[in-house]
């Protein structure tokens, strides 16, 4: 198991406790009552730790690499039932996006979203969850094929952001981005976007336009990531702590600022902890929109997605553009 700078105390309990077993295996005297103690003392520190989570540290959590991924959300959901398809008809299969058909408790659902990897080769071979414009070209040919069939669309986010390279721009990564924004905003489908981990910039909103748009408790969403903005701002990733802290990128600040619709709470320790039970909420979440979904007229659905997304954000539209002397 890993733990991350802050999670230390929790660490240090849990040597506590092994060492503890091992002394009472070789003197075979009973100290139940402390393990015991022990083990409170645990679920007590990670209650204080995590009850006071930072913007920063959050941002670590949706990093952590035992957190669960795409496919093994998708894997988990579809009861194995999940059909991946590859390819965007034109260039190639990008690796960082995944998708395809997966059955729901009987109902057929399009399944996309970024796949990180578990091992260094995995990370290499997944582009570590960042797609080039080939993979946004293949989320929106899912999209459609789900759209030609009356299939729901449901993205799984989890990208540090889309792929900065030359060769991605010279395949017109700005363009295959802008072109998924038009797109999922008209699908004539229920579209959910679930962020998992980390949903940076315009990589995670190419998949990211839906008529609900949920976060897990440690994740964040944001136009830049903290260090990035603090290297821009203040030219150093010293002050990444701080810059997270004014992105306001948490869950609870995407929801108070109206841009997403909910919050899927995690296990206690995030959902690394307790994967199965994570699995088991997002699922029961999907079924809960779907149906919620599913019960709005075609029009009114592509209606409401469309002025929810317009009424983001704040503009002001004048008559006419003052004479500059």
């Amino acid at each position: 198991m890993t733990f991350l700078d802050f999670e230390k105390p929790i660490a240090e309990l849990l040597e506590q406790i092994e060492k503890a077993k091992q002394i009472a295996e070789k003197s075979k005297i009973d100290i139940s009552a402390t393990i015991r103690e022990l083990h409170q003392k645990v679920q007590d520190t990670r209650k204080d730790i995590y009850s006071k989570l930072t913007p920063w540290q959050r941002v670590q959590l949706s990093r952590h690499p035992d957190r669960p991924y795409t496919l093994s959300y998708i894997h988990s959901i579809t009861d194995g039932t999940f059909l991946e398809m590859f390819g965007d008809r034109t260039v190639k299969d990008d690796k960082a996006i995944v998708g395809g058909f997966g059955s729901v408790d009987g109902k057929t659902v399009m399944f996309i979203g970024q796949q990180k990897g578990n091992t260094t080769k995995q990370r290499q071979y997944r582009n570590f969850g960042m797609a080039n414009p080939e993979g946004y070209r293949k989320a929106l040919r899912l999209m459609k094929m789900a759209e030609k069939f009356g299939k729901p669309v449901v993205t799984l986010i989890d990208t540090p952001g889309a792929y900065p390279g030359l060769e991605a721009e010279e395949r017109g990564q700005g363009e295959a981005i802008a072109r998924n924004l038009f797109e999922m905003a008209k699908l004539r489908v229920p579209v959910i976007c679930i962020i998992i981990g980390e949903g940076a910039s315009g990589g995670a909103l190419g998949i990211g336009i839906g008529d609900r748009v949920l976060m897990l408790e440690n994740t964040w969403y944001s136009v830049i990531s903290p260090e990035s903005c603090s290297s821009i701002l203040w030219r150093s990733w010293d002050y990444k702590e701080r810059a997270a802290e004014v992105l306001k990128l948490t869950a609870d600040d995407m929801l108070a600022n109206k841009l997403i619709d909910g919050i899927i709470k995690e296990p206690i320790g995030g959902a690394q902890t307790e994967p199965e039970e994570m699995y088991k909420t997002v699922k029961e979440e999907i079924q809960k929109y779907l149906s919620q979904l599913f019960a709005l007229d075609t029009d009114e659905l592509v209606r409401q997605r469309i002025e929810k997304f317009c009424a983001m954000g704040a503009y002001a539209e004048i008559d006419s553009v003052p004479a500059v002397d």
